[in-house]
């Protein structure tokens, strides 16, 4: 007779993703890649990234990196500020065991150069 294991806690974490080009990304055509926030659940973060990258590339999206910044509980204790929307899609993600992907940001050729030039005239 085998023992079961006690299921252990999950947590949701918030994962920035850069993506790349990829044929099918569904991005738009002038895009040279996007910024994805997401809420991902996991036991551990090392757990929240790798089922954010396996359901990224499920979505035929060409994964670069991915920055954690931590379980709502550390953000809390880092002092962020975060919003009742963020809170609940948070929870869902807890609930669902799953990956949201909240926030797109989409690049294009020549978006760095204008933040470069903003701090120009500053000195």
């Amino acid at each position: 007779m085998s023992e079961k294991k006690p299921k252990r806690p999950h947590y949701v974490y918030t994962l920035l993703v850069e993506v790349g080009r990829k044929v099918g990304d569904g991005l738009p055509e002038d895009a040279t890649g996007a910024a994805l926030m997401c809420y991902a659940s996991g036991v551990d973060e090392d757990e929240a990234v790798r089922e954010t990258v396996a359901v990224l590339k499920t979505a035929d999206l060409n994964v670069l990196e991915v920055t954690g910044y931590g379980s709502l509980e550390e953000r809390e204790d880092e002092g962020h500020d975060i919003a009742p929307d963020e809170r609940k899609m948070m929870a869902r993600a807890l609930r669902e065991n799953s990956v949201i992907v909240a926030q797109s940001t989409v690049f294009r050729e020549g978006d760095e150069d204008e933040d470069e030039g903003e701090d120009e005239g500053d000195d």
